[in-house]
């Protein structure tokens, strides 16, 4: 017994988990945005979480807190966490980073990992996955299945991860469609399906016959259902709510990464670090291609494939913005850095002024 308890205080002491040398399981903690019933991003987060319950059983075991709001709340669900023993956190929304930030420097032997933030510490990692390729793909059968050459966007908040999503999505639908154009609501919020469903017919009844979206529930897809108008599912799936109106989806797959990091904290292994995954990691992929030409499909799938491979990035340039300033030269390829700054522009084809 006096071995194993040796052993124990050595292992803290050097910042491997206890729950390596014990029978007692690890406890992981996920903090949430939105609630698990949003069938969109929290949705698919939570997904992942019972997918590390079923890869690791009785090794671990996990809690999860839903509707927590970016900023005070998130810090004291985090501090929550990590004084009621959870010794790996995942925090998943971008306004999640300052507070997790805080508790991560408070708490330096528990390990925290952010989802789509920008900023670290040695217990604190980074992860997050390319939306704008699914955004770029789904531009593409936009700008082909249009008929009236308006597509309605309904935006949370104008941080930079939905602004590429903006500025691809035009650019795939201007590769195809150069007359094709964007109007954008923005609603600045995550989760609110009254103010998505309001955004999404504004948008349908200035015109637009395809609705796209970076908000969480289902309600921008079944309002353009309603109105006889196709959109794409956001983060998830989303065609059992709207069979008729969904043409595919950028659907986040979290499992893999969750499932690896548990993994390689239980083995104390665990290092911060960053991770920015799209559709060559599988961190994204597209659902089925469904209620369109057989034509725009055909497009489709070879565009992903395009991009998996790395022969099409969905900002190579030259990239324009909607005064005609060149953002990327021809034929070049903007760093990270580029993508993860961006903000304060819209790219051509965008209407409106953008949000600074």
């Amino acid at each position: 017994m006096r071995a194993i308890a040796v052993l124990l205080s050595l292992a803290v002491a050097l910042g491997f988990p206890s729950a390596a040398f014990s029978a007692e399981p690890a406890k992981v903690g996920f903090i949430y945005v939105g609630p698990v019933s949003d069938h969109g991003w929290t949705y698919r987060h939570d997904q992942a979480r019972l997918a590390v319950e079923k890869e690791f059983g009785n090794q671990v075991e996990t809690t999860f807190v839903e509707s927590v709001g970016e900023g005070p709340d998130a810090e004291r669900v985090a501090r929550e966490l990590a004084e009621s023993g959870h010794q790996l956190i995942f925090s998943t929304s971008f306004g999640f980073m300052e507070p997790t930030l805080k508790a991560a420097r408070d708490f330096p032997h528990v390990k925290f990992e952010h989802a789509t933030g920008h900023k670290r510490a040695d217990n604190m990692a980074t992860y997050g996955a390319r939306f704008y390729e699914g955004y770029y793909v789904a531009g593409v059968v936009a700008g082909r299945e249009t008929k009236s050459g308006i597509i309605g966007h309904v935006a949370s908040h104008p941080i930079p991860e939905v602004m590429r999503g903006i500025n691809a999505f035009a650019l795939g639908m201007r590769s195809v469609n150069p007359s094709a154009a964007v109007r954008v609501i923005w609603i600045n919020s995550w989760y609110d399906p009254e103010k998505e469903s309001a955004a999404a017919g504004a948008l349908l009844d200035q015109g637009a016959d395809v609705i796209v979206q970076h908000t969480d529930s289902p309600a921008p897809l079944r309002e353009a259902e309603s109105r006889g108008a196709r959109g794409f599912g956001q983060a998830s799936d989303m065609r059992a709510f709207a069979p008729r109106a969904q043409m595919t989806a950028a659907v986040n797959n979290w499992g893999p990464y969750y499932i690896r990091r548990v993994r390689e904290f239980l083995a104390g292994r665990w290092r911060s670090g960053d991770v920015w995954g799209g559709l060559s990691d599988n961190m994204i992929r597209m659902a089925s291609y469904e209620n369109m030409a057989p034509e725009t499909a055909a497009l489709a799938r070879e565009t992903e494939e395009k991009i998996r491979s790395g022969k099409l990035h969905p900002f190579q340039g030259p990239v324009r913005d909607q005064d005609g300033n060149i953002r990327v030269p021809a034929g070049e390829i903007p760093d990270d850095e580029f993508l993860l700054k961006m903000s304060g522009w819209y790219a051509e084809g965008v209407e409106g002024e953008p949000p600074q």
